[in-house]
């Protein structure tokens, strides 16, 4: 799955430009990509720019940015990793937005006959998938809140880590491990998990999708699809999708 990450940003990499000011790409979490490219089609159809996405596990997005990576925008699902390349003066703090929230959710295969109605009925189980929770935000928090119940230690042994969230959702949705922790908005789009246990936003860890442009994007049309993404006609498209927009900073 890494490589065909790599595969897929080198295509990117060697499209044809029809003018550097028609294109702007964003580097995104995984779990934004269908929001965004129902998102990105609209803008399109309304007579602006062409929008290009490279989704993935935003650390991994973060480390590809800071190795050069032409991004015009990243879309992170966690704040430490938009910190990461401030320090580095790749992005501007005074351009980032903070735009949306998320929460937890314990989500099993729709056929599986283990029922789960508390968060300690994980340890009756014999895998859980977790996107990687050493480095990918979906898995961080995961693991944040399972250790906020005292139940990291015995689950540890049993996660399975997969790249991002929604190779963790894939897990579950095939078959392949018998429960995940996934973000709400991954569950709603998947008819082969069932949600098992909803973690209330706040008794779960602070979940939050941050927005800025590349300091060496200059481009105006960057800017243009920043302000897109943090309207209030893009808001009504996050909620739709299920996620939880924050109030305008």
């Amino acid at each position: 799955m890494r490589r065909l990450g790599r595969a897929v940003l080198a295509a990117l990499l060697l499209l044809p430009h029809r003018a550097a000011a028609d294109d702007v790409l964003v580097f995104a979490a995984a779990s934004l990509t269908d929001v965004l490219q129902e998102l990105g089609a609209a803008y399109e159809h309304s007579g602006h720019d062409h929008v290009m996405y490279n989704f993935g596990a935003s650390s991994d997005l973060a480390r590809q940015i800071t190795a050069g990576a032409p991004a015009d925008v990243f879309f992170s699902a966690d704040v430490a990793r938009m910190e990461e390349l401030e320090k580095a003066g790749l992005v501007e703090r005074s351009e980032r937005r903070n735009v949306l929230s998320n929460t937890l959710v314990i989500v099993t295969p729709a056929d599986a006959k283990i029922a789960l109605s508390q968060p300690a009925d994980l340890q009756s189980i014999r895998s859980l998938a977790l996107a990687n929770p050493e480095a990918v935000p979906a898995g961080i928090h995961a693991k944040a809140y399972l250790k906020s119940l005292g139940l990291w230690e015995a689950l540890e042994g049993k996660v399975v880590p997969t790249l991002d969230v929604r190779a963790a959702l894939a897990a579950v949705d095939g078959g392949h491990a018998d429960a995940g922790i996934v973000y709400a908005t991954d569950a709603a789009i998947s008819k082969k998990v069932r949600v098992a246990v909803r973690v209330p936003r706040e008794q779960g860890p602070a979940i939050v999708y941050t927005l800025a442009p590349l300091e060496r994007s200059t481009k105006p049309a960057t800017r243009a699809l920043l302000r897109f993404l943090a309207s209030q006609e893009a808001a009504q498209t996050y909620t739709r999708f299920g996620f939880i927009v924050l109030p305008a900073e």
